[in-house]
């Protein structure tokens, strides 16, 4: 039950910070280096940059002063480009704040 209630209080914490403007939270999948049967996994195998969007900001405006919202949404799995991001740690949980425009694609599942 701790260990719920200690996830819980990490997601709490991402979504306390909301992003300003056309940046993006982003928590980076990490594929797992062993398979179900404990077999050590190479780092050779596919390894996708891709990450879960956490919180977006509300968009960019136009000089005209209209707000362009964002292409992506909570929940959404994107493709991350390989360097880029400013990194934060909330509550020992790390995540990469990204410009909407570094992003490469969401990626459908």
């Amino acid at each position: 039950m701790s260990g719920f209630v200690r996830k819980m209080s990490t997601v709490t914490a991402a979504k306390r910070l909301i992003p300003l403007l056309d940046r993006v939270l982003v928590e980076k999948i990490v594929p797992p280096s062993r398979s179900a049967g404990g077999i050590l996994l190479p780092e050779t195998t596919a390894k996708l940059n891709s990450g879960t969007v956490i919180e977006v900001g509300p968009g960019v405006k136009t000089k005209e002063g209209n707000l362009v919202p964002l292409d992506v949404k909570q929940g959404d799995t994107v493709l991350l480009p390989e360097y880029g991001g400013s990194h934060v740690k909330l509550e020992g949980k790390e995540y990469v704040l990204y410009r909407h425009d570094d992003l490469l694609g969401i990626l459908e599942q």
